[in-house]
């Protein structure tokens, strides 16, 4: 800094030695350390740039941050600071070192407001909470879409929390992030510990993180990590046998004769091929390769059947997918586009079901520890003749405990003293309403909000995704996916590829983004219709009948939210039940031909 810009000197003075020598006048309350370098870094000459300036007072170096004054750090008049000079490369050395601290200070925070986002998401989605300002909700399901609910509400908390980050990892690695998704791959791993480990046995979740993790090893080739890569391959392989059956057999089955986990098999074969290469077994690892790059050439998908599909009106990705799953089948493959299509208009419609649910929901109130009402619990109160209000506030103002709010509904008195506070409640939001309260304006925004956001609530299969990877069952069970499911956004906000800048799907397209064919778009404008004029209607009804009580104030208040990462963890789950088995292997197919000619001179000797 020059000093004809620095702040009017005062009566103090500092001297300074060493570089330079010789005495400053300064304002030490208002001149700081930054001030001060750069004016030593001045009066040296040769164009010296501030950050080659060293300064040292009282034994200790001063840094520009935070950037106090001199005052603050120390100094008085007549004190002595020394200057010292470092080389330009040291300088940029220096600069670089507190470059790479802080980007690793600033990594390891985002990931322990990762880990706190993921754990208060899926706490909050399992226990039945519910805050107004999400437009989203988190269920598992299987592979067909039915909810799954198994094992205790710890390992469920554990499972969608193990689920949330391994999709969020996934996402990283497609976009080649491959040492932070490393990282967030192994909380994944340390929040599927803390699930029942018979329960998460069941499922290929588990061999599917391992593969995840071996393949950023190989990307990043980290030869560090060689021995515990073989120990993860294993675990991968015994995973996929357990829940996929010996040689897929009974994947195959449940899957129709449809070979949709060959990709995954081609990247687990060429890394244990690698991993054997390295370790020098020359024939294991020439086994492996030969192997994978057989299944990697069933995977390349002909020209002129994508074509064909495409003609039926299919986008090219699906088209190719579906080609590929089904070994070029061009019957199976049709078949397979039209099984997915309904499911998402059948999931489509279960998600705006569930949006209906949340705004009732909403219109009753949060219970004492901030849960939602159950609805299933309301709905057997008024099937024996209970009036709909008056038994939702039973549930609410005791916990959803179905007992105790049957035993409060059946007493007279107590009977009699509900209704007279729902109807003050009532009585005061009418007033409030006319009188054009913010607190009315507020509800009226969150319904918008909801509606407007058409949350996806249900997801097909894979924890890579944000859904889990098919949770297979034992024995005779299908294969569930533990599919967390929320809105259709992507992770960095950017909207997934056939989706609109919102996050939305293109009016007038399926999931895929293709034209949907005349009866299903018929279908849909009509539920589009329908949906507005109902949740009209009950925007008005919750404005007006919000459950408010002063006196029964929630005494466990919500704890403070990280809502970016948390929209950012929930928005990363993209309800595509085929993706996790949807890989591109063209990089497994340049590493298996990279391979099997570094095993050719083996061979020939």
């Amino acid at each position: 800094m020059a000093s004809d810009e620095a702040p009017t000197p005062a009566a103090d003075r500092i001297r300074v030695v060493g570089k330079w020598v010789g005495a400053l006048e300064v304002d030490l309350g208002a001149w700081t350390v930054p001030m001060l370098r750069a004016e030593v870094a001045r009066r040296v000459g040769d164009g010296v740039e501030p950050d080659r300036v060293g300064l040292i007072f009282g034994g200790r170096v001063l840094k520009d941050d935070p950037p106090a004054s001199l005052r603050e750090a120390g100094l008085k008049g007549n004190s002595k600071v020394l200057c010292s000079l470092t080389s330009p490369d040291r300088a940029k050395e220096i600069a670089a070192e507190a470059a790479k601290a802080k980007a690793e200070e600033e990594h390891a925070a985002r990931l322990v407001r990762l880990w706190d986002a993921a754990k208060a998401l899926s706490q909050r989605h399992t226990d039945g909470s519910f805050l107004e300002d999400e437009d989203y909700n988190l269920d598992l399901e299987d592979q067909s879409g039915q909810k799954v609910m198994f094992g205790s509400v710890e390992d469920m908390k554990a499972l969608k929390m193990a689920l949330m980050l391994h999709q969020k990892g996934k996402t990283q690695m497609k976009r080649k992030m491959y040492k932070e998704a490393l990282d967030v791959l192994t909380m994944a791993e340390e929040a599927f510990s803390l699930c029942d480990s018979k329960l998460i046995e069941k499922v290929d979740n588990v061999p599917m993180l391992q593969l995840d993790i071996v393949w950023c090893y190989f990307v990043l080739r980290d030869v560090s990590c060689l021995e515990v890569a073989g120990t993860r391959l294993e675990k991968a392989r015994v995973g996929f046998e357990r829940s996929h059956g010996k040689d897929s057999s009974r994947f195959r089955v449940l899957q129709a004769g449809r070979q949709a986990d060959l990709a995954i098999y081609v990247r687990l074969e060429l890394l244990e091929g690698v991993v054997a290469y390295y370790n020098g077994h020359a024939e294991r690892a020439r086994g492996s390769l030969t192997s994978a790059q057989a299944k990697y050439l069933q995977l390349q998908v002909p020209d002129e059947a994508i074509s064909m599909l495409m003609d039926m009106g299919y986008e090219a990705r699906s088209a190719k997918r579906a080609l590929k799953m089904t070994g070029y089948d061009i019957r199976s493959s049709v078949d397979l586009l039209c099984e997915e299509r309904e499911k998402k208009i059948r999931r489509r419609e279960e998600d705006r079901e569930r949006q209906r649910e949340i705004l009732e929901q909403m219109r009753y109130g949060r219970t004492p520890m901030n849960k939602a009402v159950d609805l299933q619990k309301l709905k057997g109160l008024t099937t024996i003749g209970f009036e709909k209000y008056l038994a939702a506030e039973a549930l609410r103002i005791n916990e959803n405990d179905a007992e105790k709010a049957l035993d409060l509904l059946t007493n007279p008195e107590q009977n009699c003293i509900l209704q007279s506070k729902i109807q003050a409640k009532r009585s005061r939001a009418s007033r409030e309403i006319g009188a054009g309260s913010s607190s009315s304006r507020a509800a009226a925004a969150r319904t918008a909000h909801i509606n407007n956001a058409q949350a996806s609530v249900s997801a097909p299969q894979h924890a890579a995704d944000g859904n889990a990877p098919p949770l297979t069952g034992d024995g005779n069970a299908p294969p569930l996916a533990g599919d967390v499911n929320a809105p259709p956004l992507a992770g960095d906000g950017n909207a997934p590829e056939g989706n609109d800048a919102d996050g939305n799907l293109p009016e007038g397209n399926d999931a895929d983004g293709n034209p949907l064919e005349g009866n299903d778009a018929q279908l849909l404008d009509s539920e589009e219709a329908m949906i507005n004029e109902e949740t009209e209607n009950e925007d008005v009804a919750m404005t007006d009948e919000v459950a408010v009580d002063d006196e029964h104030s929630n005494s466990n208040p919500v704890p403070a939210r990280d809502v970016s990462m948390e929209s950012e963890l929930a928005h990363d789950l993209t309800g595509d039940a085929l993706d996790d088995y949807d890989i591109d292997v063209s990089d497994e197919g340049q590493a298996i031909a990279e391979y099997l000619s570094l095993l050719e001179p083996a061979a020939s000797s």
